[in-house]
C-alpha cells in the first residue's frame, strides 16, 4: 500500500508538504500543489478521509438546502443533486439533504449549499456560522454559481429575430429576484438593440397560468409573434393554449423555453429551449463549497455558466 512517505520521496518533498497539501491545500503555492497531486495520482494514492476528517475537526459532511416548496425527485433538482454528489465524491464529502430551513444548523455540517434563495432570507445567512454557498444568483455578495442568465435571454431573443419573427414577447416569473431580473434584461436590450418596444407578461411558474395569459390575450397577438418564456414550464403552458386557439406552430407563432431538463423533450411539438448546465453547475457548487471550507469561509466570488440554445419543433 502506498503512502505518505512514498508520496513524498516521488514529489521529492517532505512528508510534511504532502501533508499540507491534503489538509490545508491553501498553505501550499499552486505550483507545488501540482506537483504533490500529480505524484498522488501517479501512485494511485488516497488519503484517509476519517483521518483527515479528524486532523481537520470537520464533519465531511455537507448539507444541501432547499428553502423554497421543491420537489427534488423533479428532473431538474435531481441534475443537480447528482454533479453536486459527484463534486463531493471527490474529497470523500457526504451529502445531507435539509428542506426544513429551521433545521439547517442542527446537527453536525461543516458547510452548506442553499438553494431556492429569495430576498425575504438574506438577513438568516449573515447569521449562518458555518462556510456556505448558493446556487442563483444575488445582490448581496454571497458566493454563488448560476447560468449566465442575461446571456441566455440574449440568445434566445436574437434567435428569435433570425428566424424573422417581427414581434418578441416575453413571459417571465411573477417574483422579484436577481435571476428573472437578469432575463428580462436580456430580453429587453436585445430588442432595443433593434429599435423593437420589449412586451413583457409575468406569471407564476405554472403551466396553466401561461395558458390563462395567452387565452385572455390571444386575439392581441399577431402572427409572426415568437414567445420567449422564462421556464420551459411555463412553454409547456403557452404551447398547449396555443393548439387550443388552433394557433400554427411554428409557422405562425414560435415558443422559446428555458431550463432544457425533461419538460422541453416531453413536449408536444417538442420545445426550442435554453439548456442550463444543471448538472455542471452542481459539481461547480462543490467545488466551490469545499474550497471555501479549506480555506476557513474565504470569499469564492461568482460562476456564471453559459447555457446553450437547443433548437427543437416550437420555431422555425
Amino acid at each position: 500500500m502506498t503512502t505518505l512517505s512514498d508520496v513524498a520521496k516521488e514529489a521529492n518533498v517532505s512528508k510534511m508538504t504532502v501533508s499540507r497539501v491534503i489538509n490545508h491545500p491553501e498553505q501550499v503555492t499552486p505550483e507545488l500543489r501540482v506537483i504533490v497531486e500529480k505524484a498522488m495520482e501517479d501512485l494511485n494514492y488516497h488519503p484517509n478521509s476519517i483521518a483527515q476528517a479528524l486532523v481537520n475537526n470537520r464533519t465531511n459532511v455537507v448539507k444541501f438546502v432547499t428553502l423554497e416548496d421543491i420537489d427534488t425527485t423533479e428532473p431538474y433538482y435531481m441534475n443537480l443533486l447528482f454533479g453536486f454528489a459527484r463534486g463531493l465524491n471527490t474529497k470523500q464529502y457526504a451529502m445531507q439533504l435539509v428542506t426544513d430551513p429551521t433545521q439547517i444548523e442542527k446537527g453536525y455540517a461543516d458547510g452548506y449549499l442553499i438553494t431556492g434563495a429569495r430576498n425575504k432570507d438574506y438577513d438568516m445567512f449573515d447569521k449562518l456560522d458555518k462556510p456556505f454557498v448558493l446556487f442563483g444568483e444575488n445582490h448581496r455578495g454571497y458566493d454563488f454559481v448560476d447560468t449566465d442568465n442575461q446571456t441566455a435571454e440574449k440568445i434566445a431573443t436574437q434567435y428569435a429575430l433570425d428566424r424573422l419573427y417581427k414581434r418578441i414577447i416575453f413571459i417571465g416569473i411573477d417574483i422579484k429576484e436577481p435571476f428573472e431580473y437578469s432575463r428580462e434584461a436580456g430580453y429587453i436590450n436585445t430588442l432595443q438593440q433593434h429599435q423593437l418596444i420589449p412586451q413583457i407578461y409575468r406569471v407564476p411558474n405554472h403551466s396553466h397560468k401561461a395558458q390563462e395569459i395567452i387565452h385572455e390575450h390571444f386575439k392581441e397577438f399577431k402572427k409572426d409573434t415568437c414567445f420567449i418564456c422564462a421556464s420551459d414550464r411555463i412553454a409547456v403552458g403557452v404551447v398547449r393554449q396555443l393548439q387550443d386557439e388552433g394557433a400554427r406552430i411554428p409557422e405562425d407563432f414560435g415558443v422559446i423555453g428555458f431550463d432544457g431538463v425533461f419538460l422541453d423533450q416531453v413536449s408536444n411539438p417538442k420545445l426550442t429551449t435554453i439548456k442550463q448546465p444543471i448538472f455542471k453547475m452542481g459539481e461547480m457548487l462543490a467545488s466551490m463549497l469545499l474550497q471555501k471550507i479549506a480555506q476557513s469561509g474565504s470569499p469564492q466570488g461568482e460562476i456564471m455558466l453559459k447555457p446553450e440554445l437547443i433548437r427543437r419543433e416550437t420555431t422555425r
